[in-house]
């Protein structure tokens, strides 16, 4: 995986993991629901670059 989409990856996550409990926290379900989108964006970009990985090696 390339470090910047990997840094992308892991940076998305977070922020949409801290997005989530921050919705969570004050009872606002869209910003619940944009942190648990963002948090399957980086997911889905880290599982790109491991595939692609893959089959660089």
């Amino acid at each position: 995986m390339s470090g910047t989409e990997k840094s992308k990856a892991h940076a998305e996550q977070a922020k949409g993991k801290v997005k989530e409990t921050v919705g969570r926290a004050v009872g606002n379900e869209r910003m619940t629901a944009e942190g648990h989108a963002e948090q399957a964006k980086g997911k889905a970009r880290q599982a790109k670059e491991d595939i692609k990985d893959t089959f660089r090696h």
